[in-house]
């Protein structure tokens, strides 16, 4: 299971009614997922993040090049491997005035799996005990965790969450990243997509970064951190300039940060007590000194030469022309490059919407 979902050359490019086209992901060569494992696939809204997952579940077709799962073609023979995968796109979509439970019946039944399951994956996210209760009266956070259940009901070997953590709270994000190593824990791999690095530097083993489009690295977070360049000192003093000058003087690089009264000092955490020992005997006295380790933040600015995170693209991942982008539950009717449907070997991820729902809205990432 090393190859778990690859990607060879991938292009996918949104054709524009009198306007240029629209390059989503361009030459994209990526391997993901290990038994497991985490494996983030991270870059800022409008990224090519959304379009890539969507390639790799067969809802839309590539450009050019191709993505496999399992070994199999992603565009024409997804259903091969459907049982083995599960997947939230977008925001969950359940029926409202359902229990949490009946929606997890509904998708058994459908994809013909024992309703006992539906007590297992209640149990995992820990819903159980609220499992009668309707969907409405739910939380955010509740309604990720029942959709993950209802993407566990085959108890696929490799799991897809796109921006599982998007609107929590911070006790929310805090429960999502613990279901998401206990689920790893199981041995499944797993690809968490999303542009929110702190979340993600806790919870992952393997990093993959895109921007535009464009593969900018891949690799474990141990080796991605290191491009955000060695730890440094970050002290706090009244005299900060004199700090500065005075350390500069004896070897050790010292710059300004935007806090007053906070600077760098470019040299190892090691060297902590020098650096407090050198601005001692020159009478200036430190009241804060601390170590600032290497952060997946700082190497995504660091590799893509930005000096904050870039802004969103604009329709760089909209949903192609004429229509609005269809529910993670089944492909649109719409655009031509659309795919087959997905055979009902594998449940959706959520039941379709009740008649009386308002249309979805537009795909806004990645």
């Amino acid at each position: 299971m090393s190859d778990i979902l690859q990607m060879q050359r991938l292009v996918k490019r949104y054709q524009r009614r009198g306007r240029d086209p629209v390059m989503a992901v361009s030459d994209l060569d990526l391997v993901l997922g290990r038994a497991g494992s985490v494996h983030g696939f991270l870059g800022p809204n409008g990224s090519g993040k959304t379009t890539t997952i969507r390639c790799a579940l067969g809802l839309i077709r590539p450009t050019t090049g191709a993505v496999s799962v399992f070994g199999h073609d992603a565009t024409t023979s997804f259903h091969a491997v459907a049982d083995r995968v599960g997947a939230i796109v977008e925001n969950p979509k359940m029926f409202p005035h359902f229990t949490g439970r009946k929606n997890l019946q509904l998708l058994a039944r459908m994809a013909g799996i024992d309703k006992r399951r539906v007590e297992e994956v209640l149990e995992v996210v820990d819903l159980h005990e609220r499992g009668d209760d309707t969907f409405t009266s739910y939380s955010l956070g509740m309604k990720q965790r029942l959709a993950i259940a209802g993407a566990l009901l085959k108890d696929p070997d490799l799991l897809i969450l796109d921006e599982p953590a998007n609107g929590l709270d911070p006790a929310g994000i805090a429960e999502m990243r613990v279901l998401i190593r206990e689920i790893a824990g199981q041995g499944k791999a797993i690809v968490v997509s999303s542009h929110q690095l702190g979340e993600i530097e806790q919870v992952c083993d393997d990093v993959t970064i895109i921007h535009n489009g464009v593969l900018v690295v891949t690799g474990t977070l141990a080796d991605v951190q290191r491009h955000a360049g060695p730890d440094r000192i970050v002290a706090t003093i009244d005299d900060r300039d004199a700090a500065i000058a005075t350390l500069t003087a004896n070897g050790m690089p010292a710059f300004p940060r935007p806090t007053a009264r906070e600077f760098f000092v470019e040299v190892p955490s090691e060297r902590s007590s020098e650096v407090n020992r050198v601005l001692a005997t020159n009478g200036l006295y430190l009241s804060g000194l601390r170590a600032e380790n290497a952060s997946l933040e700082q190497a995504f600015l660091n590799l893509t030469g930005a000096s904050q995170p870039p802004p969103p693209l604009l329709e760089a991942d909209a949903a192609p022309p004429g229509g609005a982008a269809p529910p993670p539950t089944a492909p649109p009717p719409g655009p031509p490059d659309a795919a087959p449907p997905v055979p009902p070997t594998a449940p959706p991820v959520a039941p379709p919407a009740p008649p009386a729902a308002p249309p979805h809205p537009q795909e806004g990432d990645r």
